[in-house]
């Protein structure tokens, strides 16, 4: 399954400078990483996009400025299928940012969207009234239950002001568990810590929370 990143800093911060380790260990993951990419980056005026259908490694990672705030997403389509740059996260309403890594089995929610990721964020919407995190905690607890089986759901959801992480799985710990950092004042969270790097912690299954 897919491989994502959010960054946040009181400070500007060189995109790049995360976006190679990134594309590094999407690159050299046990499972290919490589069916497109995208990210979002937010400005004084909103937020900005971009999306390509090549793996991340093999893209122009020099072409980003700077930001405050970043989420990537590393895509790994479900069964190699609807492998188009229109399935790509980050998806986005205008207003939030969502990123998905996961994979669930008979869902039972009414919800529009292409993919199984586009449902769920849309699902989530519903019960947004102003706090993301709130909205997330109970879309995710009905998806649990109306669901077959979760492999695993990690969600992060932005609206540039609120930013909030679900991160729940029944297997396979080492692969779908998160994880996250903080260097003076930049706050990392990831599918895995980046190569060569340490001082990172195991975020608790289970669990939503406010970054």
């Amino acid at each position: 399954m897919c491989r994502i990143l959010y960054a946040r800093a009181e400070k500007q911060f060189q995109i790049s400078e995360l976006l190679a380790p990134f594309a590094e260990l999407s690159r050299d993951s046990r499972e290919f990483q490589g069916h497109g990419w995208g990210c979002a980056w937010r400005e004084d005026d909103g937020w900005r996009q971009y999306h390509d259908i090549r793996p991340i490694w093999e893209d122009n990672l020099d072409q980003f400025g700077h930001t405050r705030l970043l989420l990537v997403h590393a895509r790994s389509a479900f069964r190699d299928e609807g492998i188009v740059i229109e399935n790509n996260m980050p998806f986005s309403d205008g207003e939030s940012i969502f990123i998905f890594n996961g994979e669930l089995r008979g869902v039972r929610i009414k919800s529009e969207g292409r993919i199984g990721a586009e449902k769920i964020y849309n699902y989530i919407r519903r019960f947004d009234k102003g706090d993301k995190c709130a909205a997330t905690d109970k879309a995710v607890e009905i998806i649990k239950k109306r669901s077959a089986y979760v492999r695993a759901m990690n969600i992060i959801l932005s609206d540039g002001k609120q930013s909030c992480l679900s991160t729940s799985y029944s297997e396979d710990p080492e692969y779908f568990r998160m994880h996250q950092k903080r260097h003076q004042d930049l706050h990392l969270v990831c599918s895995q810590p980046f190569a060569g790097d340490s001082d990172w912690s195991i975020i608790a299954n289970n669990t939503t929370i406010e970054l």
